[in-house]
This record gives C-alpha cells, sequence and structure tokens, in this order.
C-alpha cells in the first residue's frame, strides 16, 4: 500500500492497484464543487474505487460474490450468494480501523 495525503489534511492507504483510480477521483471532486454535482459527475469513478479497494483487501470473498451473486438461479445458487456475500462483509470487517 502506498499512502497519499488527502485534501483534508488525513492519510490515506491507497494500494498501489487503485492510485490510478484514487488519483482521478480526487480531480473529479475537485472539479465539481457542488455536493450534488459531485456525486453525479463521480459516482462511476466512487463506484469502481470501491470495488478496487475491496477486490484488493478480500481478492477471494469478491470473486466469490462476483460469481455466485451475478444472476438469480436456484436456491442453493442463491444460498451460496448469501453465504459468498457473508464471507465478504467479514472480511471487510476485519479491515477497518477500530473505533
Amino acid at each position: 500500500m502506498v499512502e497519499q495525503g488527502r485534501d483534508d489534511g488525513v492519510a490515506a492507504m491507497v494500494p498501489q492497484e487503485c492510485r490510478s483510480l484514487h488519483r482521478a477521483l480526487s480531480e473529479c471532486h475537485l472539479r465539481a464543487g457542488d455536493p450534488w454535482q459531485r456525486a453525479v459527475l463521480c459516482r462511476h469513478l466512487n463506484r469502481s474505487m470501491a470495488e478496487c479497494l475491496v477486490s484488493v483487501c478480500c481478492p477471494e470473498e469478491s470473486e466469490a460474490v462476483r460469481s455466485l451473486c451475478s444472476s438469480g438461479g436456484t436456491s442453493i445458487k442463491r444460498s451460496q450468494c448469501q453465504g459468498a456475500q457473508l464471507a465478504l462483509s467479514v472480511c471487510l470487517s476485519s479491515h477497518q480501523l477500530p473505533d
């Protein structure tokens, strides 16, 4: 991971794989002054950045959710999807900083 400063002075840990997305998202936020405009203009970058961070932090769990939850399917597949979502949630929780 690479440490980069944010505009508010708080350091953010950004994985190497997500640095270009982080830079683009930061630039988008700077260009869009109004919060509503920012939400609309930067939505795709916000989503891409989130997906990048999740896939770097929890690659196996992320891939399991992507493959098992991509379509409806049988009750077994839905159950497997729920299990994969729970595993991803646990993995992400393990990466959160304490309060």
